[in-house]
């Protein structure tokens, strides 16, 4: 999903000089903030960027991709100009309002403001993104990439305070390594490091000792859905509600799913289980529609959902998500089966939309697709109930005559909220 960078704070300097400014449009310096990027999102992950120091922007060009609790979102660009500098590394947490980065614009892009900070003139043609003085109109900030800022911050050091070695002035690793061993905070620079690479000596009979590090804790933040599946099921945890278990035959669905295969024309569809019983679940809500609602606390409320948006939840390398399939009641089997899959390859690929992970008012946690026969779900507030559906297997049953017969049978486990 594209987000406009909209909001914009400014630490703005007028890059022209007398000389040039009466034939020239001047410049301006301005901070790319993090604007808000949804209801009650305070902070988001940056993921990765698309742009580098140096690089000429256009409007509504992509500059980086970010993850919040609830989506993936791509911010984009509100000026046409040159990035000067990045302010934070990819996996850095950003804080709603912080500035992302700072781009020199053409002055006519920037509508003045009456809280703009007035600064020293620039003199226009001047490369400020890879000139290294910081003495008279340059703006201030040394060069280095993030991976290096982020390395300072590490270090509790500020850039400005390090002489740069590479190209233009750049502040590279080794600097920022070297200025940390003079103030004592690296006990060797990294060249004697580096000296000693290969000269490790191995103990009495050639064995290596094992490095102390492979028992030291680690810790490892919790981000993006991580942090989303903690708080929901904190939140779960505390209000009342009961497991119901039941056994179902399948051996209808087992036949409808085969001649909805066999009739199948189209070799980019794959009829599965799942579909089936989305649908089916959604025939029930009709029939039930208390379990299709939300619970009011404050006012001793229950809401009566309209549409049944179902939930299913995926896992994924980042954690687990549960997308939303709107309006299944007008929807027919094939629909839903185009739509599971379009969201499951987006869940995959980490691009979920805020659009596709909300809104929902029930939820299907299928545990089958991990090979489970049944589980204990948590509900998804504000939600009233999750069904966790177990794997279909054929096992031995007996009719009501004691003969034993193979039956292709599923594990329901539903979790109704205990108002319901």
């Amino acid at each position: 999903r594209l987000f406009h960078a909209a909001a914009v704070r400014w630490g703005s300097r007028s890059l022209a000089s007398d000389a040039s400014a009466a034939r020239e449009p001047s410049a301006e310096l301005v901070e790319v903030p993090l604007a808000q990027t949804g209801e009650g999102i305070a902070e988001c992950e940056l993921l990765r960027w698309f742009v580098s120091e140096g690089d000429q922007v256009d409007e509504f060009q992509q500059l980086c991709e970010v993850q919040s609790d609830k989506a993936t979102i791509e911010i984009t660009s509100r000026f046409k100009g040159t990035v000067h500098q990045i302010q934070f590394a990819p996996g850095d947490i950003v804080k709603v309002g912080e500035t992302l980065l700072k781009m020199i614009v053409n002055g006519s892009q920037v509508v003045p403001h009456d809280s703009l900070a007035s600064s020293p003139d620039i003199p226009l043609g001047v490369d400020t993104s890879t000139s290294p003085s910081r003495e008279g109109n340059a703006p201030r900030g040394s060069l280095s990439t993030p991976a290096v800022r982020h390395l300072v911050k590490q270090y509790g050091l500020s850039i400005d305070d390090i002489q740069g070695t590479g190209r233009d002035g750049r502040v590279l690793k080794e600097d920022v390594l070297n200025y940390a061993a003079s103030k004592g905070l690296l006990q060797e620079a990294p060249s004697a490091l580096e000296e000693n690479v290969g000269q490790v000596e191995l103990p009495e009979g050639g064995k290596p000792l094992l490095d102390p590090h492979f028992y030291e804790d680690k810790s490892i933040p919790l981000r993006g859905y991580q942090r989303a599946m903690v708080k929901s099921m904190s939140l779960a945890a505390k209000v009342p509600h009961f497991h119901y278990l039941e056994e179902i035959n399948c051996d209808a669905l087992v036949q409808l799913k085969a001649s909805f295969q066999k009739e199948n024309k189209d070799h980019d569809v794959k009829h599965t289980f799942l579909p089936f019983l989305i649908k089916s679940l959604s025939m029930a809500l009709s029939k039930y529609p208390l379990l299709n609602s939300s619970f009011v606390e404050e006012t001793n409320e229950v809401i009566l959902k309209g549409f049944h948006n179902i939930g299913v939840a995926m896992a994924t390398e980042q954690g687990l998500v549960v997308p939303t399939i709107k309006k299944v009641q007008s929807l027919s089997i094939l629909e839903i089966t185009k739509e599971l899959s379009r969201l499951h390859e987006m869940a995959l690929q980490n691009r979920l939309s805020t659009n596709d992970i909300t809104g929902g008012t029930i939820t299907l946690s299928n545990i089958g697709a991990i090979g489970g026969k049944f589980g204990s779900p948590v509900l998804n507030l504000p939600e009233v109930a999750i069904i966790a559906l177990g794997r279909i297997q054929k096992l031995p049953r007996f009719d009501d005559e004691e003969n034993v017969y193979p039956s292709s049978t599923i594990n329901v486990r539903s979790l109704p909220y205990i108002h319901t």
